[in-house]
């Protein structure tokens, strides 16, 4: 009965082209509608703002929600560590699912990166070299700053939000990767030949650059560890 009252709200929002923001039917007017009790209203519309599918607002009312991908994110998030504590090898199984995403779209952005694109990921690259000579490590911000660039030229959306919550539930636990001696150079090194692959529009040398990119995590995370503690909720980005 609940999971039906839920499903009647979202085919509601669906038949009335309802976008993001957009105001409900009032609960008196959804009880209505609907034939149920106010109760079970509230209690599909909280199951709802759970999955972002509508957002409550005490004292206005009830709209659209963002349907954003943060309840995946959460989801795919806990679901890694907890597997990681339990011993289980769930962050290399999340890498190896963006690695297949990544790998099997590169040979897409063939002819399709603009200039600006291009010259916007050359200068990400080069932020990489000054990072790691001057800091030691190339930072997440710039890393995932290339990848959003990089596939930007798909104009997917989706596409977009879906690598977003495989980078935030990946980096979120990042730091129970097995310390390995690394030397930061190689990441500028590894990104650059990605650019170039696209640039050149050789797909197999596009292909071949993203699996060697992700070679050197799974090497880390392939080594032996024993996780020792849990982590603190909520994770810090």
């Amino acid at each position: 009965m609940a999971r039906d009252l839920q499903e009647q709200i979202k085919k509601l929002i669906i038949d009335r082209r309802l976008p993001s923001g957009a105001s409900l039917p009032t609960e008196p007017e959804l009880m209505e509608l609907l034939g149920v009790s106010r109760n079970s209203v509230r209690e599909a519309l909280k199951a709802l703002q759970a999955m972002g599918i509508v957002e409550i607002r005490h004292g206005f009312g009830t709209y659209v929600g963002p349907m954003s991908m943060a309840p995946m994110i959460e989801g795919l998030t806990f679901r890694t560590v907890a597997g990681h504590y339990r011993g289980e090898d769930s962050l290399l199984q999340l890498l190896e699912l963006r690695e297949a995403v990544e790998t099997g779209l590169v040979g897409r952005l063939i002819g399709r990166v603009t200039e600006a694109d291009l010259a916007e990921l050359d200068a990400l690259v080069d932020r990489m070299d000054t990072e790691a000579a001057t800091e030691g490590a190339v930072s997440p911000a710039t890393d995932r700053a290339f990848h959003a660039t990089l596939y930007r030229g798909l104009g997917n959306p989706l596409l977009g939000e879906v690598m977003e919550a495989f980078w935030d539930a990946f980096h979120r636990v990042r730091t129970d990767l097995v310390p390995r001696a690394h030397d930061p150079k190689v990441t500028g090194i590894q990104h650059r030949e990605i650019v170039d692959a696209v640039r050149s529009g050789d797909t197999l040398r596009a292909e071949r650059a993203v699996r060697e990119h992700f070679g050197d995590i799974r090497e880390r995370l392939s080594a032996p560890s024993a996780p020792t503690a849990a982590p603190h909720l909520p994770y810090d980005r």
